[in-house]
């Protein structure tokens, strides 16, 4: 997972040395954002001409789900709190889904480190090799490596739609963005689909108390 996934840092330096960025500003956003997903949306929404504070928006929800992952990491992990904030820097999807196929605790530790460790050092390696080898590629939208960021998250998330509710909510959310994007600025139809989730809760709540009402009759 780390070797596999650390390697596509290479499609983001390229991407966004093609958006424009440069070589501290790309490198930068691996050690400091190290989220593949924000990233890649970070400049792409740029690439398209976004406005820089709604790309940023974009990345930055994109980023949040990552502190629902720590909330449940931080039970099964259990680390001392002196390496906590060390820690929440590799929660991404990649280390949690390792971590949470584990058996055990003394596992989960040992998944999540050598994960985190395989993914932060090979990304940020090849996130500067990119960068670097982005002139050599010449027009980086013919290879179509910003693709690579999305199909990865997505190969992550598919398994884990297990129940109606959140395949429910991944379709709505594809939906509103596929709706959305050719009328809104970039980056502002993924803040759109934010909504997706409580949209969908709101009707199955209403749903529930409609069934449990029918039921007390």
């Amino acid at each position: 997972m780390g070797v596999a996934v650390g390697l596509s840092g290479f499609a983001f330096g390229v991407t966004s040395a093609g958006a424009g960025l440069s070589l501290l500003q790309t490198c930068a956003l691996s050690l400091l954002v190290f989220t593949g997903a924000s990233q890649f949306a970070l400049v792409g929404a740029l690439a398209v001409g976004g406005n820089p504070f709604t790309a940023a928006a974009g990345a930055f929800f994109l980023g949040v789900r990552n502190a629902f992952y720590g909330l449940r990491l931080s039970q099964l992990l259990a680390l001392p709190r002196s390496v906590r904030p060390f820690a929440a820097h590799w929660v991404i999807d990649e280390t949690t889904a390792v971590t949470l196929a584990q058996p055990s605790r003394r596992s989960a530790r040992l998944g999540f480190t050598v994960t985190g460790l395989t993914l932060y050092v090979l990304w940020n390696l090849t996130t500067l090799i990119g960068a670097l080898g982005a002139e050599a590629i010449g027009d980086t939208d013919a290879w179509g490596l910003d693709a690579a960021g999305p199909a990865v998250f997505l190969a992550l998330l598919a398994p884990m739609l297990r129940s109606g509710t959140e395949r429910a909510v991944a379709g709505l959310a594809v939906l509103l963005v596929l709706g959305f994007l050719p009328v809104l600025p970039a980056g502002v139809p993924v803040l759109v689909a934010a909504l997706a989730a409580p949209a969908v809760l709101c009707v199955r709540g209403r749903g529930t108390r409609r069934t449990a009402k029918e039921a007390g009759r």
